[in-house]
């Protein structure tokens, strides 16, 4: 159920509100309602960057170490696939 509430804004704050809800296409008050409901959400939660380490084994390989011998072969797998076509 909703409630009605009464605010008073700035004059130019009314008009630039009016303005962006009308880009997005949607009415006063549901642009109120929005900023209301993502203000009352709370941050959005971050992620945890640490979860894509450690997920498996690289097989002992070194990309850092063999980047360009890695780089190499992969130039040459596809050379050899294109000159057999």
């Amino acid at each position: 159920m909703m409630s009605r509430t009464q605010i008073t804004l700035d004059r130019e704050v009314q008009k630039r509100v009016t303005k962006r809800a009308s880009e997005a296409g949607i009415s006063f008050a549901e642009y109120m309602r929005r900023l209301v409901d993502r203000d009352l959400a709370g941050p959005e939660p971050k992620a945890n960057v640490a979860m894509v380490f450690n997920l498996g084994s690289s097989g002992g390989s070194n990309v850092a170490k063999n980047k360009h011998a890695m780089i190499a072969e992969a130039f040459e797998a596809t050379r050899r696939r294109s000159a057999r076509r």
